[in-house]
């Protein structure tokens, strides 16, 4: 304490004046007094309560040392009275008083009986004033007490009256405390009870309904059938259709004389029936409710009921939800419109869930149609960081750390077998490429942003860059042009700044600042004045570009950095963080609205891509996942196999999907990974 090397200021004291003489001699050191015997058990307890009411206590009975109390007072030659124990240790290290810096050794102090008397005196009338009665009747009796017999057995029946009286105050407050849970318990179950009998109510009209009109899918096709055996029957019928083929080209009716001499008209009408009824059957079985004697499952229809029990509690939940929002908007539509037809909104609900039901069983893989190599003997680094396709899905640029834009054409690279395919336009930069966005209104033009802070829109077709802007101090992550407004574009910067660019001007239209680094940054699809931005401080930051000082609304609820933000529609957001987990927002409703785990994500850009129905996003353990949006566990991966990889390569572990891309509204997506090989895979059964 007072060590100025912990930089603290030392508490100056005043020395006396024989400690100021240097010719001086202190008197020989003598033995302290012996110390007094130690407490017992009931003075300690007797000094606790001493210390708990020494706020009321005069101060002058207050040792100057510990400020408690003063115990086993001693008094100084100067006149100053300290605790025993608090003096001697003072003068082990000092020998000065503390009150007066007297010159002061241990044979200068003396036991002050006195001052320990009024102490002890003070210390019982203060434990008299706080002690309970039953401490002083307890106090009474152990000092003899003269108490006759009838007063005794007076004092036990209060005693005892008083017992009862507490026993049942306090089953009382117990039995009071066991009916409130209860109830609270009645009332939760009642809830459940009541949501589980509307559930009930839903699925049974839900029932009612799909049996109904499978039976009226089943009686149209036997309908259709009769007309067909008819039509084959009547000869009249046969004559027309002949002259009607003969009125047509040559072409047509050499088709069908042919298909007629290879099968004859009766079996071209028994595989046409044969046909319908597959396809009736197909239809049938999507519908739970059909007798089972009048379906024959297909394999593909086995697999997609088995896709359905493998997911079913997931499902269950997004058929409740569903069910239940539809029906909270039938409320309000009744509310608002007696003559609604609530029939109509539960339709609503059961054809939303079959929607999301038939394009999640309709997929359960990612097949592999095509592959590529993104790197070349020139450049030892390969990752992908970006990878997208152009306005009409028919060129894709990838771009990354080997500093070029690359350009294929898809139909080549899918159709054209071939080991290396070459790209159509390479572009080559002078730093290494973070983000690829084209334009949706100029063909040719694409934007690109990079580790040196530079942004730059592209001619694809003159391989030049048309604008470059310098205005980012650090890396610049992501960059995205407007679908509105195809002139304006947006960036977002290690330098913790979202920059608003314009093709028609040098300078950025104007800048956000932020307190963390920006990830990623994108255009709402449905507006030229809403930006989503995903950033370091684990949210997402959605803005009008209107009024940029503070934003729409903030989106919590990753644990780390989010490292995509993408839009599924005008009002819904995904965003993926290496927190390992997707989630999906409303931005209409500022509300929360699914979040997606099952691929794994902690440090590295694994790329995300949506459309209207479908997330998919790379991994840290080299595999693509795709999630239906109605569904948090994926639907669907694929493992960048061991094939393009060298078994002696050390790295491998460390392989990730560094980029994904849908093309538009299709099951087909390209991919790529840190190795630089990039895959074109689509959606199969």
């Amino acid at each position: 304490m007072g060590d100025s090397s912990m930089g603290g200021a030392l508490v100056p004291t005043v020395k006396s004046e024989s400690s100021l003489d240097p010719t001086a001699e202190p008197p020989p050191p003598q033995q302290p007094p012996a110390p007094p015997p130690q407490p017992s058990a009931e003075e300690s307890a007797e000094k606790a309560v001493e210390v708990a009411v020494c706020d009321d206590v005069d101060k002058d009975m207050l040792c100057p040392i510990c400020m408690q109390i003063i115990t086993d007072a001693f008094l100084t030659a100067c006149g100053h009275s300290f605790c025993y124990m608090c003096i001697v240790t003072h003068l082990s290290n000092k020998s000065d008083c503390p009150c007066c810096s007297h010159f002061l050794t241990s044979s200068h102090i003396f036991p002050n009986f006195l001052l320990d008397k009024l102490l002890k005196k003070n210390s019982a009338r203060q434990i008299a004033k706080s002690a309970s009665p039953f401490k002083h009747l307890q106090q009474s009796l152990q000092q003899g007490c003269k108490v006759s017999i009838k007063e005794l057995s007076g004092l036990l029946s209060l005693l005892a009256e008083k017992k009862r009286k507490m026993e049942q105050e306090e089953a009382e407050t117990n039995m009071q405390i066991l009916l409130d849970f209860l109830h609270s318990l009645r009332n939760q179950k009642l809830e459940e009870l009541n949501e589980i009998k509307a559930d009930l109510q839903f699925i049974k009209e839900d029932v009612n309904f799909v049996e109904r009109y499978g039976t009226e899918l089943y009686r149209a096709k036997e309908r259709f059938s009769v007309k067909l055996w008819k039509l084959n029957d009547d000869p009249n019928a046969e004559r027309a259709r002949a002259s009607l083929i003969e009125k047509h080209g040559s072409g047509i009716n050499c088709s069908a004389h042919s298909l007629q001499e290879q099968m004859g008209s009766q079996n071209m009408i028994a595989d046409v029936k044969a046909q319908l009824s597959s396809q009736s059957l197909q239809r049938k079985d999507a519908y739970s409710g059909l007798d089972s004697q009048f379906v024959t499952p297909s394999a593909l229809a086995v697999a997609r009921k088995r896709r359905v029990h493998s997911q079913f509690n997931e499902l269950q939940e997004c058929y409740l939800q569903k069910r239940r929002n539809w029906n909270r908007k039938s409320d309000k539509q009744e509310e608002r419109d007696p003559n609604t037809i609530r029939r109509e909104v539960s339709n609503l609900g059961l054809d939303d869930f079959q929607s999301v039901l038939s394009t999640f069983t309709r997929y359960s893989r990612l097949r592999v149609i095509a592959e590529l190599r993104h790197g070349d003997v020139f450049h030892a680094a390969n990752i992908v960081s970006s990878i997208e396709f152009d306005r009409d899905d028919e060129l894709f640029a990838t771009a990354g750390v080997s500093r070029r834009i690359k350009v294929f054409e898809f139909s080549s690279v899918v159709n054209e077998p071939a080991d290396v395919h070459f790209p159509i336009v390479e572009m080559a930069t002078r730093s290494k490429l973070s983000c690829l966005s084209w334009n949706k209104y100029t063909k040719n033009h694409i934007a690109s942003s990079d580790y040196d802070g530079i942004v730059t829109v592209w001619d694809v077709t003159t391989r030049q860059s048309v604008m470059e802007y310098e205005e980012h101090e650090k890396r610049a992550w992501s960059v995205d042009f407007s679908r509105t407004e195809p002139s304006m574009l947006v960036s977002g910067s290690d330098d913790c700044k979202v920059k608003i660019w314009c093709t028609k001007q040098e300078a950025s239209v104007f800048n956000i600042d932020m307190k963390a680094n920006i990830c990623s940054v994108k255009y709402n699809p449905g507006s030229s004045i809403n930006v989503a931005v995903g950033s370091a401080d684990h949210h997402i930051h959605y803005y009008d570009l209107r009024n940029i000082s503070q934003p729409l609304h903030v989106f919590g609820g990753h644990r780390k950095t989010v490292s995509y933000v993408k839009f599924l529609s005008s009002n819904e957001l995904a965003s993926a963080s290496t927190d390992s987990t997707l989630r999906l927002w409303d931005v209409k409703e500022n509300l929360p609205l699914r979040t997606y785990r099952g691929h794994m994500n902690e440090k590295n850009f694994v790329g995300l891509t949506v459309n209207s129905e479908f997330i998919a996003c790379g991994s840290e353990t080299n595999e693509v996942f795709v999630y239906h949006k109605a569904i948090s566990k994926p639907m669907a991966w694929h493992k960048f196999g061991s094939s393009e990889i060298d078994d002696n390569d050390d790295d491998v572990g460390s392989y990730f999907i560094s980029a994904v891309c849908w093309k538009s509204d299709s099951p087909t997506m390209l991919t790529a990974n840190s190795q630089g090989t990039i895959k074109v895979l689509v959606l199969a059964a």
